[in-house]
C-alpha cells in the first residue's frame, strides 16, 4: 500500500476490501486509482460539510422544464419561482436529469457533464446549490445509445470498446428480472458485425458494463464533478440492476451493493454529510436491503408509500396502510427513508405485492382508468404480463374514490399530501403536486408516451394566473400546502429521526403518534380517509391544540377527509 496518512490508509483499506467482492486481485489497484482521485479533489476543492437533516427538510423534486418561460432558460425560471414563492419552506431542490439525452425525458444521458443547453448551464444549476441543498441523478445503469461511449463501441475503438455488455441471442436469460416489456438484447451493427447488447430499459438505453473497472472509475470521477458543482444528495437510478450475472435474476446482487458502499465511502470521504439515495422500486424486503447495515445508502425511497395512500383514499379504509406502518423495520443508525406520493414516474404497483389483494389492485386500476390515467405492464418469467405502474398525475387520482367521482378532490388530495408530511421520514413533494396539475394528456399525445402525463411543462404566465386567482384548484393547493408545510418545519416531533407508533382509533381513520425523545413531547396525526363524518372517541385528545387550526381540539367527529396534528402542549 502507498505510504498515505492515517485517514488516507483507512480509506483504501476499505475501498479495498469492499472492491474485492466485484472485481477480486484488482482491488487494491482499483483503490488505490480512487483514493488517488479523491485527494486531487480535495487538493483543488473547500471543505465541505452538511447536516444530514431535521423537521425543516422537505424536498421538492422538478423536471428542469416543468416551468417555462419564453426566452428564458427554465432552469432560470425554475429559481425565479423558487426565490418568489417557495423561499425556505423546502431545503432540498431534486432537478431530474438535467444533462444532453435522447430519450425518457432525460434518464438516457448523452453527456453526463454539460447542462442540457435547452434548460440552461452550469451557472443556472449552481444559482439552485447556492439556496438549497441540490439533488441530482448519477443515471448509471445506462446510457443513451446516441453517446460517445455507444459510439467507440460501435466503431470498435477505446474507452467505450468495451464499456458494454454483449451477449448471444440464443443464451438463456428468462431468470432476469424485467422492469418493461421491451427485449432485454438489442440487436446493433457495428463494425465488427451484428452485436447484441443488453438494453434493461428500452433500445435506447444501453446497459453499462462494470466489470470493466473502467467503467466504475469513470462514474468515480462524474460522482466527484457533480459534488464539486455543489450537488449534495447523490441519486443512483435504476441501481438494483447494475450487475449481470447469468443464472441469476441480474438485480440486488452482493456486486451492486459493494459499489453503493463504495460510492457511500467516497461521498462521506470528500463532502461530510452528503447523501447517498438508492432508486429500487421493489417490494419493501428488498428496498430496505439498501441500507445494510448502515454503510450503504443513506436513503431509501418509501416506494410502498404512494400506492399506498392512494389505495387508502380510493377504497376508504386504514387496513392495508396501518398494517404496512406497523411492520417497518428500525432503521440503521444515520439512514432513513424518502416519503413521496408522486413522482416524475407513475405509481409503481409492485411494493404492494404480498401486502394488498391482487382483486383490490385491480379495482384500484379500474379507477385510475376511470379517472383519466394509464397503466404500463411488466412481463413476468412465464412471460405473462403483470401492472406494473399507474400513470396519472396524483391531483386527479384524488378524483374520486372506487364508487366514482365526487366534490372531495381537493380535500382528498391534501389529505393524501398531510399523511405524507407527517410520517417518519423526510417528506418529498413533486412540483405537480405542489401546483395541484391536472393530467396533461396533450403532453400525452404530443410525446407518444403514458408517463407524459403527469409531467406537464407549465408556462410561467399561465400558471402565475392560476395562483393569483383565489378559487382556483392551484392557488388553494398551492397555498394550503405552504402553510402546512411552514407549521410542520417548526414541530420537533418531526424530525425523521422521531419514533412513529400507530394509534387505533376508528375503521376509516388513520392515526399514529411522532415522540420528539428528548423531551417526551408528542404530536398527535389524525386523518380522516373517507368521504363522510366520521364519530371518534378522542376524549383522550380534548383540550389538546390542533397545529392545523391553531385552535384548542373539542370536537367528537370528523369531517370528510379532515387531518389534526395534536399537541398536548405549545412546548
Amino acid at each position: 500500500m502507498p505510504g498515505y496518512p492515517p485517514i488516507f490508509a483507512s480509506f483504501h483499506q476499505s475501498l479495498s476490501r469492499l472492491l474485492h467482492i466485484p472485481y477480486g486481485d484488482q482491488s487494491d489497484d482499483l483503490a488505490s486509482i480512487i483514493v488517488r482521485r479523491v485527494e486531487h479533489f480535495l487538493h483543488n476543492h473547500k471543505p465541505k460539510s452538511f447536516d444530514a437533516w431535521s423537521e425543516q427538510d422537505i424536498y421538492l423534486i422538478t423536471y428542469g422544464d416543468s416551468l417555462t418561460e419564453h426566452g428564458k432558460p427554465p432552469l432560470k425560471v425554475l429559481s425565479e419561482f423558487l426565490g418568489r414563492h417557495i423561499r425556505q419552506l423546502i431545503s432540498t431542490v431534486h432537478i431530474l436529469p438535467y444533462f444532453p439525452y435522447s430519450s425518457d425525458d432525460g434518464f438516457s444521458i448523452i453527456d453526463y457533464l454539460q447542462v442540457n443547453p435547452a434548460l440552461g448551464d452550469w451557472n443556472n444549476v449552481r444559482a439552485i446549490a447556492e439556496r438549497y441543498r441540490l439533488m441530482t441523478d448519477l443515471v448509471i445503469n445506462h446510457v443513451s445509445r446516441e453517446s460517445l461511449w455507444f459510439a467507440d463501441f460501435v466503431s470498435g475503438i477505446q474507452p467505450g470498446r468495451d464499456y458494454f455488455i454483449e451477449e448471444d441471442p440464443s443464451t438463456d436469460l428468462t431468470m432476469v428480472t424485467r422492469p418493461r416489456n421491451s427485449p432485454l438484447l438489442v440487436p446493433t451493427q457495428t463494425r465488427r458485425g451484428t452485436r447484441h447488447v443488453w438494453a434493461t430499459f428500452s433500445e435506447d438505453q444501453i446497459d453499462l458494463n462494470f466489470k470493466n473497472p473502467d467503467v466504475l472509475i469513470k462514474m468515480v470521477d462524474i460522482v466527484l464533478f457533480y459534488l464539486a458543482r455543489g450537488t449534495s444528495v447523490v441519486r443512483l437510478d435504476a441501481i438494483a440492476f447494475l450487475w449481470k450475472k447469468l443464472n441469476t435474476a441480474c438485480v440486488h446482487l452482493p456486486e451492486t451493493h459493494a459499489m453503493i458502499k463504495v460510492m457511500r465511502l467516497i461521498i462521506e470521504q470528500v463532502r461530510p454529510g452528503a447523501l447517498l439515495i438508492t432508486e429500487t422500486n421493489v417490494p419493501d424486503p428488498e428496498n430496505f436491503s439498501y441500507f445494510a447495515r448502515g454503510d450503504e445508502a443513506h436513503l431509501v425511497y418509501q416506494f410502498a408509500l404512494p400506492p399506498l395512500i392512494l389505495h387508502a383514499l380510493n377504497r376508504g379504509t386504514e387496513k392495508y396502510l396501518v398494517h404496512w406502518t406497523r411492520a417497518l423495520p428500525e432503521y440503521p443508525e444515520g439512514c432513513t427513508t424518502l416519503n413521496f406520493t408522486a413522482s416524475h414516474d407513475g405509481i409503481g404497483l409492485r411494493p404492494l405485492e404480498g401486502l394488498v389483494p391482487d382483486s383490490e389492485v385491480a379495482e384500484l386500476v379500474d379507477s385510475m382508468h376511470r379517472f383519466g390515467g394509464f397503466v404500463s405492464m411488466r412481463t413476468l418469467q412465464d412471460q405473462s404480463e403483470k401492472p406494473y405502474e399507474i400513470n396519472i398525475s396524483l391531483f386527479d387520482a384524488m378524483k374520486g374514490t372506487r364508487r366514482g367521482e365526487d366534490h372531495w378532490q381537493a380535500q382528498r388530495f391534501l389529505c393524501s399530501q398531510i399523511i405524507m408530511l407527517g410520517m417518519k421520514g423526510i417528506p418529498a413533494i413533486y412540483i405537480h403536486s405542489l401546483l395541484a396539475t391536472p393530467n396533461d394528456i396533450v403532453g400525452v399525445e404530443r410525446s407518444g408516451r403514458t408517463r407524459s402525463i403527469n409531467r406537464r411543462k407549465w408556462d410561467i404566465e399561465e400558471l402565475r394566473t392560476e395562483l393569483e386567482n383565489p378559487v382556483s384548484m392551484q392557488s388553494m393547493v398551492f397555498k394550503t400546502l405552504k402553510t402546512i408545510i411552514g407549521i410542520r418545519r417548526k414541530e420537533r416531533c418531526f424530525h425523521p429521526d422521531c419514533p412513529q407508533q400507530i394509534i387505533d382509533i376508528a375503521p376509516g381513520i388513520l392515526a399514529f403518534s411522532r415522540t420528539e425523545p428528548k423531551t417526551g413531547r408528542s404530536l398527535v396525526a389524525i386523518h380522516n380517509l373517507t368521504a363522510t363524518h366520521l364519530d371518534i372517541n378522542t376524549k383522550k385528545y380534548q383540550g389538546w391544540l390542533d397545529l392545523h387550526s391553531g385552535n384548542t381540539f373539542t370536537s367528537e367527529h370528523l369531517k370528510p377527509y379532515q387531518t389534526l396534528w395534536l399537541v398536548s402542549d405549545t412546548r
